[in-house]
């Protein structure tokens, strides 16, 4: 039944998604804010929405190990998996934009999240506040200087045209399954985790983590597999940053996120941090600019290594 709930939950969280972005694109239409601009805040923040339900959910039900593994365990997974797995069907390049503002600000992201926790073992309202103000400067110099920096994410312009109805009607649906698979999703791998002996961080940054990024690992594979753009780094990035300062920042601003599960300082966030820097010189050596399937290759096997350790050592 733990299992049923986590598949449903998880289902809910993709189609809520969906029609949540559907209907933040067709409303930011509705009021005239450039395709642009759409590109780079709503349709960022509103693909967010799962595992920021999720992260809200576990901390309001008492499993801040969940909430907060959610987020590093993701990005995790957004380096180590998807863009290793995407890299491995065919090489990305990579442009300027990344050692010039995208990863600096995800790895000041990283250490300050990885600095609060340390500091006293709690997220605060005043620090995910700090958080989310700083995504919110990252993206006005996304937007100011978007013809340098930005890979704006694709945007379907025939939403452009949809009724109010239809926007009201995607709204209410993307609300409700956003809330219910994240309910089924937190309930299930709460009971998955007592079932078979492993803490909540464990199941939050596994399993949670990685059905969170499976519709991005999917739809990164299949466009690489067609030889479209397979990915953009800067908006992979982009996600990691999005999920500290918005995920994490907004979840603590409602209920603050105590550290329970000490693994999370000893280890976890240490692999987040290690993922991240290992980009730079994965970057520019030996291949300049571009991202090959042999580095593909290390990132999912060093992604392999890191899910092993976290069910034996733990």
């Amino acid at each position: 039944m733990s299992l049923l709930l986590v598949i449903l939950g998880f289902v809910l969280l993709v189609v809520g998604g969906e029609f949540l972005v559907r209907s933040s694109v067709a409303l930011s239409f509705k009021f005239n804010i450039s395709k642009m601009v759409i590109g780079m805040t709503v349709v960022s923040f509103a693909t967010s929405a799962p595992e920021l339900l999720v992260s809200l959910q576990a901390a309001l039900s008492g499993s801040p190990a969940i909430a907060i593994n959610n987020v590093v365990g993701s990005n995790i997974a957004n380096i180590g998996l998807v863009l290793g797995v995407t890299a491995m069907v065919g090489a990305i390049a990579v442009d300027s934009s990344f050692y010039k503002l995208n990863w600096p600000v995800m790895m000041v992201f990283s250490i300050v999240l990885y600095y609060f926790l340390f500091n006293d073992s709690l997220l605060s309202t005043f620090e995910g506040a700090i958080l989310f103000v700083g995504l919110l400067v990252f993206l006005t110099v996304l937007i100011k200087n978007a013809k340098k920096y930005a890979e704006v994410e694709e945007v379907d312009e025939t939403l452009a045209i949809v009724s109010n109805f239809k926007i009201m009607l995607w709204l209410l649906i993307g609300a409700f399954a956003l809330y219910f698979g994240s309910e089924w999703l937190v309930d299930g791998s709460k009971d998955i985790a007592r079932s078979i002996g492993v803490s909540e961080a464990v199941i939050g940054v596994s399993l949670i983590a990685i059905g969170t990024s499976v519709p991005e690992l999917a739809a990164s594979v299949i466009a690489a597999a067609k030889q479209e753009k397979a990915i953009s780094l800067g908006n992979l990035i982009g996600s990691n940053i999005f999920n500290i300062g918005s995920v994490l920042g907004l979840t603590s601003l409602v209920k603050p996120i105590p550290v329970t599960e000490p693994q999370i300082l000893t280890n976890d966030l240490f692999w987040m941090l290690g993922f991240a820097a290992l980009l730079l010189p994965m970057v520019f050596l030996p291949q300049r600019m571009q991202i090959t399937r042999t580095k593909g290759f290390v990132l999912v096997l060093g992604y392999g290594v890191f899910m092993f350790l976290v069910f034996t050592l733990k």
